[in-house]
């Protein structure tokens, strides 16, 4: 009498299936991995973009202040003329103290120009203000600092009198 052997074919496809689940595991860790890096570059990003945003609004505030300043001395409350100065540098967080202007530095330029005209004469003025706003070790030297943020704004202003 012949006995049949029987083989089990479900047994037979594991030993031939032997590791695969070791290089699925390996591909989906690798794949997750990816997408956690991919993810962490999109929040650096997020948060540089708006740190720029948050110092390029204290540079055009201080640029505004610069004009305002620029603008006062050239025509003060006491009704004396005033003076156009070339070029000014004002240190704005460290002249007035306020927290908001550190690292905050306003050039103010002041340029004028005579018309004589048939019915009167006048003086028109142009102020630029520039204000350059920075933080981190901008000025250390090193190409290539990460941690240096600097952003410029300026603002024009034309008056007569």
């Amino acid at each position: 009498m012949f006995h049949k052997l029987r083989i089990n074919p479900s047994r037979n496809n594991f030993t031939r299936q032997r590791g695969s689940a070791l290089v699925i595991g390996v591909f989906i860790i690798t794949v997750m991995f990816l997408l956690a890096a991919t993810l962490i570059n999109v929040l650096n990003d997020a948060d540089q973009q708006i740190s720029v945003e948050v110092w390029g609004t204290r540079a055009f505030a201080a640029a505004n202040s610069g004009a305002d300043k620029s603008l006062a001395t050239l025509f003060p409350l006491d009704g004396n003329p005033g003076s156009c100065s070339v070029q000014t540098t004002w240190n704005i967080g460290s002249d007035t103290g306020l927290v908001g202007f550190h690292g905050c530095k306003v050039e103010m330029k002041c340029s004028k120009v005579e018309v004589n005209l048939p019915a009167s004469n006048m003086t028109q003025y142009l102020i630029t203000s520039t204000a350059t706003c920075s933080s981190g070790d901008c000025d250390s030297g090193r190409s290539s600092d990460a941690s240096c943020i600097r952003v410029s704004r300026q603002v024009e202003v034309e008056a007569r009198d």
